[in-house]
């Protein structure tokens, strides 16, 4: 078996592969045979037939293209594993029979994908300095207001609407005396006084009752989020459903008890330990960020297969649909808002997508260089604890035990191994953890 091996642009690589007439006959007899099994010929058992028997009644090139497909199904993987050993291939090969004749050698091309070259540049001694933490008592007092809220006790009102009361609406927008497309809302709860829906749209409840209905004009801000109102005046038409006096329980032990905490110092310290692990994880992410950033900028890359940037650009784009479904929403109107089609989104996703790939490229060639791993063990391990965390979670176990899951697991490992190491080489710590 002869390969030829030739460079494509964008890290693609072509290999000409020739089994000789010889080494292709094994094949043709066996492609004889596994055609034979659905063949009829009178006065022979099924798959008996002999070779020029069967050539006369489906044709030499039948069996040869059998032939062929069982020649390179059994060759493919040897040839890439072979000719590819200096860089990884990625993605599935694109295989094309280029010449198959009766009584000639079979010829069949692969057309692959290969990872892109990394050269590192300084990805140590970057000197990150992580970002000091710091909570002040205006955050607690906030989250604690937020706990009051939740706890709220309501009940139903005859009385006019007034400040702090939560009133259920049904609400009818128009611009022009145009209904806004998406501005019709049924049952929605409206805690009066907190400007959750648009600025002076609570105003326009106070007084009201079950049951009434009030019309008033509203300008929405320059710099809303819904581009299709930003700046214009909008016709309301509100219908009170239902209205509720709340009444916010006081900041004392008994209320700490409903969190189960022994007191109101506890229940503090508590939501200060959270607040404060909240903002480490985000400032971790934020320092881990610019030291990845540094050394991929630091790095020189070869040529990209367009394959592998369109991966990721689908890989980020499903998280994103995935995001906008977890919240409640529709990715259809996710895109109608943004007044874009699937494509046009992913173009803009592809600079991101690229600058991901050039990160999980050099963390990768980093893993290779520093000879960081992951064991058996370790994999192990990881696999019996998210057994027992998904435990009540039949498709998440069924995925654990996937034969490529190993494999993913193996490289999700391994990275979380670089990163730990590479802030150990790059961060300057300081202090994490401070009260003012």
């Amino acid at each position: 078996m002869q390969v030829t091996k030739k460079d494509l642009e964008k890290s693609q690589i072509e290999l000409t592969v020739e089994l000789t007439l010889a080494e292709f006959e094994p094949y043709i007899v066996k492609g004889a045979e596994e055609v034979a099994k659905n063949v009829k010929i009178e006065g022979f058992r099924p798959g008996k037939a002999p070779l020029e028997v069967l050539k006369q009644k489906i044709g030499e090139m039948t069996i040869l293209e059998e032939a062929a497909h069982l020649a390179i199904h059994k060759t493919l993987d040897e040839v890439i594993e072979k000719n590819t050993m200096e860089r990884q291939a990625f993605g599935q090969p694109n295989v094309s029979i280029t010449k198959l004749a009766p009584n000639n050698p079979l010829e069949y091309k692969i057309t692959l994908s290969l990872l892109p070259t990394v050269a590192l540049g300084d990805y140590k001694d970057l000197k990150i300095k992580e970002e000091e933490v710091k909570m002040d008592e205006k955050e607690l007092a906030k989250s604690l207001k937020e706990l009051q809220e939740m706890r709220a006790v309501e009940v139903l009102s005859e009385e006019p609407i007034k400040k702090g009361d939560k009133a259920v609406v049904d609400i009818k927008m128009f611009l022009d005396k145009v209904p806004v497309e998406g501005g019709q809302h049924n049952d929605l709860a409206v805690l009066v006084g907190k400007e959750y829906f648009v600025p002076g749209f609570d105003d326009h409840l106070i007084g009201a009752k079950k049951d009434e209905e009030r019309k008033f004009n509203l300008p929405y801000p320059d710099d809303h989020h819904q581009k299709n109102l930003a700046g214009k005046l909008v016709e309301f038409e509100v219908k009170v459903k239902d209205a509720y006096t709340r009444a916010i329980p006081e900041l004392n032990d008994q209320f700490a008890g409903f969190f189960q905490v022994k007191n109101l110092e506890e229940l503090k310290k508590t939501i200060t330990d959270s607040l404060l692990a909240e903002k480490k994880r985000n400032a971790d992410l934020k320092s881990e960020s610019e030291m990845v950033e540094k050394i991929i900028n630091n790095a020189k890359f070869g040529d990209f297969p367009d394959a592998l940037i369109e991966s990721e650009t689908n890989n980020i784009l499903g998280e994103l649909e995935q995001s906008v479904i977890r919240q409640g929403g529709k990715f259809e109107d996710y895109l109608s808002h943004l007044k874009k089609t699937r494509a046009q989104l992913m173009l803009d996703l592809a600079p991101n997508a690229v600058k991901r790939v050039k990160a999980a490229l050099a963390i990768r060639e980093i893993a290779i260089i520093e000879k960081i791993n992951v064991t058996e063990k370790e994999i192990h391990e990881k696999i019996d604890e998210l057994k027992k965390q998904y435990a009540q979670n039949q498709d998440i176990l069924k995925m654990i035990v996937e034969p490529g899951y190993h494999g993913y697991l193996s490289n999700v490992l391994t990275n979380e191994k670089v990163i730990t190491q590479l802030k150990d080489w790059n961060y300057v710590r300081t202090g994490h953890q401070q009260k003012s």
